[in-house]
């Protein structure tokens, strides 16, 4: 028998609580990770909400995962007691269908996220299927590095599935929690980078991070000035936009790639997709080879999110904080618990 504490939410929208459960046995294939740090995702609030219809109460948010781990079921594999390890979105996966056995462990239909079904980081422990325990690189630190086990890979993947080029004109819309990282990921690739916001404020930052342009997301004759330039535009916004005017920005062949969980559909034009051959796609977090490959690029290219730190136990302070749009640009819960 173990317990664990974490913070949870009892029903939507309500602050979170300190809450105890019974984690049962460790399973044959489970890790059990003590939790030193946890990133906070805009997702954690749209789960607090129940704004995807799929939170199941009590609720312990969180899935930037970043800790120890304290024990091993009977058949983990290439892992050791104490050894640090990253947990992003997915906490298990089937490990037998098609998608699994092809390495796309994130499109298995039967992947429970760490925190749907499951409890997650706002936690002192946590469990999971070892393949989505992450080996950190030595040379990354724990106290800044879990925005990357979501947010990160969010970014990340795209670069890798769609073939992007070194040579590629890449926009990102939204200079936040996801898009900041996205900057940063696409400039240590190689490509030119055209930065949208609607904070005009951002637009240093922008710049700061890597990106060579910056327009108002806001400003339609601004963005039709950039007709034909992009190879693929990422959204890492969650609000609607004038899609048409950014469907034009992009080259014959250009994609628009959606990251951010935008819930009203989008309206687009059918004759820009023929005429320009273009693409409209979207992606889930990465699997574990490329969480892998997405946290050794990141330690080679001292790749790092920028961060705002709150103790666990200000879990309610920090949720605010990020709802009132003052994170700069990700905000980590450390553990403080006794």
């Amino acid at each position: 028998m173990t317990m664990i504490c974490g913070w949870a939410v009892h029903a939507p929208k309500e602050k979170l609580e300190l809450f105890t459960f019974d984690a049962g046995s460790l399973g044959p294939e489970e890790v059990e990770i003590e939790i030193e740090h946890c990133g906070i995702c805009h997702a954690d609030l749209s789960m607090i909400k129940n704004e995807w219809g799929m939170s199941q109460y009590p609720l312990i948010p969180g899935h930037e995962v970043v800790g120890k781990i304290s024990a091993l079921g009977s058949h983990a594999q290439n892992l050791q007691i104490g050894q640090r390890v990253g947990v992003g979105w997915n906490a298990f996966s089937c490990m037998h269908c098609h998608e699994c056995m092809t390495g796309q462990h994130n499109l298995c239909s039967k992947a429970v996220p760490t925190m749907v079904g499951h409890q997650g980081g706002y936690a002192d422990k946590t469990r999971t299927h070892w393949a989505w325990a992450i080996p950190l690189p030595q040379t990354i630190e724990s106290a800044d590095i879990g925005p990357l086990m979501c947010g990160g890979i969010a970014v990340f993947a795209p670069l890798l599935v769609f073939d992007v080029k070194p040579i590629d004109h890449i926009g990102i819309i939204g200079v936040g929690g996801l898009g900041h990282m996205g900057i940063k990921f696409a400039k240590a690739w190689g490509c030119e980078i055209t930065a949208f916001t609607s904070q005009p404020e951002k637009a240093q930052d922008a710049k700061v991070f890597g990106a060579h342009h910056v327009v108002s997301s806001q400003d339609s004759a601004a963005i039709l000035k950039m007709a034909s330039t992009l190879d693929m535009l990422m959204v890492t916004s969650d609000v609607s936009l004038d899609w048409q005017s950014l469907m034009k920005t992009l080259k014959p062949n250009g994609r628009l790639h959606m990251l951010g969980a935008v819930l009203e559909p989008l309206s687009i034009s059918a004759l820009d997709l023929i005429f320009g051959q273009k693409n409209i796609s979207g992606s889930p977090t990465g699997s574990p080879p490329m969480l892998s490959a997405m946290l050794e690029f990141a330690a080679r290219h001292d790749i790092k999110p920028k961060v705002e730190h709150f103790p666990m136990s200000k879990v309610n302070e920090a949720l605010a904080h990020l709802e009132q749009g003052k994170a700069r640009y990700r905000i980590v819960l450390d553990n403080d618990f006794a």
